[in-house]
Formats: C-alpha cells, structure tokens, sequence
C-alpha cells in the first residue's frame, strides 16, 4: 500500500542516515529542521502527545538512562509528514550508542526502533519488535492513549537496558 511505501521509504531514509548512506535520497517533508526546539532536549513532542510533566520525567528517566548505560535514548513524537526527520541525527548527535525511538501512529504501530550498532549488540533485535507489539500497536494506544504506549515503551527500554549481559537479557517486557 502507499502508506507503507511511504513509511518504509522514510524509515530507510532514516537508518540509512545514520550510516551514512542516503542522505540525498530521503523523501521531501521529512528533513524539517525548522520542527526542532531551539534548545537540546532528549524528547521532542512535536505531535502533542506528552504533557509537559511527561516530558520532564521522560527526560529525567532518559539522562539516568545515560549516566548508568552509556546509552542515549531519543523520543520524537510525530505524525507524519510533520516531522523534523532527518533533521534530528545533528541535531541528536546520533551514534552507535543511540536509541531513536520515534512514536508515530500514522500507519497503526505507534513505536518504532532505530539502534546504533553498539546497542544492537547488546539488546537483542527481538526486543524491539516484541516492544513494538505489546504498547505500541493500535488496540493498546487506542485505548490508553499515545502517552501511555511512549511512557510503558521507556519503561521497558530503562529495565531491559539496566538487565546484566546474558543470554536472557531483554526476555520479558515488563
């Protein structure tokens, strides 16, 4: 479907960008760097879906994140096409150890995944999709709202990150 190629273009776009590759080719309307705020911050709520108390503890949740991993999670709340897209990898300084988590329910999913490579390392693939599946799909954010699916997806992201390097890290979503 259109909505799909249109998704998985700018999703590509996206994870190409963090390589990158594909700069040139990214889709117009998704590279709007006059979306982002004027200063740094961790979470970026261009759709409106957080309050401002949210974002607070999300960033506050997401700097202890940090300081304890080494890991820099990254939320931008968006609907499509309104998005500053590939404007956020300078923005963010996106790099291996970075976990860009863009919530979005224009195509049903609302949770979507880009890993630097030194997290996919360590987090198994299998998390994220699982991840996606239990908070971000459109049953459970229909009924408990956008913040919620953002805020239960940290939560997990925080307790699998924090689990010690096993073969049973990030098993369970909790």
């Amino acid at each position: 479907s259109k909505a799909l190629k249109i998704l998985l273009s700018g999703s590509l776009s996206l994870a190409l960008s963090f390589h990158g590759i594909g700069l040139a080719e990214a889709k117009v309307g998704v590279n709007k760097p006059d979306l982002l705020p004027k200063e740094f911050t961790a979470v970026i709520d261009v759709a409106g879906f957080l309050s401002d108390g949210q974002e607070r503890r999300l960033s506050e949740e997401i700097a202890s994140l940090e300081k304890e991993t080494g890991y820099k999670l990254r939320i931008l709340a968006q609907n499509y096409p309104d998005t500053p897209g590939l404007a956020i990898k300078d923005f963010w300084g996106v790099d291996d150890n970075t976990i860009v988590f863009v919530a979005d329910p224009t195509f049903g999913n609302i949770l979507n995944f880009n890993v630097g490579a030194s997290v996919d390392l360590d987090i198994p693939r299998s998390f994220w999709s699982r991840l996606a599946g239990k908070y971000g799909n459109m049953f459970y954010w229909k009924e408990k709202g956008e913040d919620v699916s953002i805020e239960a997806a940290v939560e997990a992201i925080a307790a699998c990150s924090r689990e010690p390097l096993n073969t049973t890290k990030c098993s369970e979503i909790k």
